[in-house]
């Protein structure tokens, strides 16, 4: 969630919608009861909530590590220990053009790996998948994050939102985006590296449920379901529905033979960053799978974590969008925590960049390429020189 950092605008919908929206449109929701009952696709389990550990988890770690052996036995020879990467992308709205512009910096460094596990939430969802398929899709990442305008990703429509819709603005221009990137090459590309161990996790929020939900993209991608490519871009959308303002996502699901509808929204409504569910603790894992791997985590925070002074003006919607905007920054930092503490849990060495306080905002609109061209051109001059990355969260002074 950015849009309401950066346009005031965006902020005065979503309030108008929380006070004035009352109408609402016919749907068929899973009961309560079947939340956890329901399947998708074929049947094949490609998500997991994203509050508590799958109940199948060591299965999950003995398939990817399986994959690992067979397509890439070099990180498990005999006497060395395997040096993964992990990858976790924030939401931010345009601020996406940080990570975007430090991951292609990164690449002209040229010690950018090959990441194990790449995450992403939000605009970060949207980051993702190009992260995933590596330095090949780095032009792609920069045209998305540099020549794109509010005008070409959102429609607005604020009457009708008001008046009893599902958001203030259309997010359809968003979706074509998405499908002009996402086809079945790209699909085909991810289910590749899903063969190699390689894993591709995005979040939503199940809105119904009121909790975060990881897909496993990779899973989707290699289900061979006709519908798979539609369920892939549907998750991205969803991870970037802010709620009130963007309509949500609706996923068509079985319960009890039945076909239901869950409403998917914004990711960053329930965490602005993730990896892993925090319950999962890996050494015992590792015992088991026989392994004893180095794991480095990156995260990428597509926002400032400093205090930013503006005197706001005296009025409704002016306070509400101020106070929202605070709200959602110390989440972040809540999150950039407590992913911390689950890296110091797992031993799992940890990094974290994001946006210097000193670099002005200068955006007029939600997504304004001038400011985003130039916030790229910070992230990839950081990504290049390679002192982008503290090792604690911000405000904590040294490691524990």
């Amino acid at each position: 969630m950015g849009c309401v950092r950066h346009n005031p605008l965006c902020a005065s919908l979503l309030i108008s919608s929380l006070l004035f929206g009352c109408a609402s449109l016919p749907r068929d929701p899973v009961p309560p009861a079947y939340a956890d009952k329901v399947t998708l696709l074929d049947g094949t389990q490609v998500r997991y909530w994203g509050d508590r550990s799958p109940s199948n988890i060591n299965a999950l770690a003995a398939e990817k590590w399986a994959q690992v052996r067979a397509a890439r036995p070099y990180l498990l020879k005999q006497g060395t220990r395997p040096q993964i990467s992990f990858l976790a992308i924030s939401g931010g709205g345009s601020d996406g053009a940080f990570g975007a512009g430090l991951l292609v910096g990164w690449t002209a460094r040229g010690n950018r790996p090959e990441f194990d596990i790449v995450t992403g939430i939000s605009t970060g969802a949207l980051t993702a998948p190009f992260a995933f398929l590596g330095p090949r899709y780095d032009p792609a990442l920069k045209q998305v994050y540099t020549t794109y305008s509010t005008d070409q990703l959102v429609k607005k429509q604020p009457i009708r939102g008001l008046l009893g819709g599902e958001g203030l603005a259309s997010n359809a221009p968003l979706a074509q985006v998405i499908a002009s990137y996402v086809d079945a090459d790209f699909l085909q590309q991810v289910a590749h590296e899903h063969a190699r161990g390689r894993r591709l996790l995005i979040g939503t929020t199940n809105l119904d449920a009121q909790r975060p939900v990881i897909w496993d993209m990779g899973k989707i991608a290699s289900s061979g379901d006709p519908r798979a490519l539609e369920l892939f871009r549907n998750v991205l959308l969803a991870s970037a529905a802010i709620p009130g303002v963007f309509p949500p996502v609706y996923i068509d699901v079985q319960a009890e033979g039945q076909i239901r509808e869950e409403m998917h929204v914004d990711g960053g409504t329930t965490n602005q960053v993730f990896l892993l569910p925090t319950q999962i603790r890996s050494g015992a894992m590792d015992a088991k799978l026989g392994i004893n791997p180095v794991r480095h985590l990156y995260i990428i925070r597509n926002g400032r974590v400093a205090p930013e002074f503006k005197a706001v003006k005296a009025s409704t919607l002016a306070i509400a969008g101020r106070s929202i905007s605070t709200l959602i920054k110390t989440q972040g930092i809540g999150d950039l925590y407590q992913m911390y503490e689950f890296a110091r849990q797992n031993g799992i060495d940890y990094n974290v960049a994001y946006i210097p306080g000193d670099f002005p905002d200068t955006s007029t609109e939600a997504f304004d390429p001038r400011y985003m061209s130039n916030l790229f051109d910070l992230g990839y001059k950081l990504g290049k020189s390679g002192t982008e990355w503290k090792r604690t969260p911000p405000r904590l002074s040294s490691p524990l």
